[in-house]
């Protein structure tokens, strides 16, 4: 079983209003440069649930998915969350 959980990201936007994210907290505190993206489309997360634009990143020359969820409400503040799938151990 994988859990859906909300990460910190620090992101900048390119001239043509592209995001790039740079670096991810996890939720111990630790930070990870993002490498590269290596990919972005819309994709659902299968394992944990959702759906938004899937980042194919690399962290330490280890590929992972970074998801962009976007809010439904647009008009608010919050245009969206960034999160990733963990994987629980032992069914919990």
């Amino acid at each position: 079983m994988n859990t859906k959980v909300y990460v910190p990201v620090i992101t900048a936007f390119d001239s043509e209003g592209r995001m790039q994210p740079f670096r991810i907290r996890w939720e111990d505190g630790e930070v990870y440069k993002i490498d590269r993206v290596l990919d972005v489309r819309p994709a659902p997360a299968l394992k944990a649930g959702g759906q938004g634009d899937r980042y194919t990143i690399q962290i330490n020359g280890k590929q992972s998915y970074l998801f962009f969820e976007t809010s439904t409400d647009q008009s608010g503040p919050v245009k969206g969350r960034w999160f990733v799938e963990r994987r629980d151990i032992g069914g919990k």
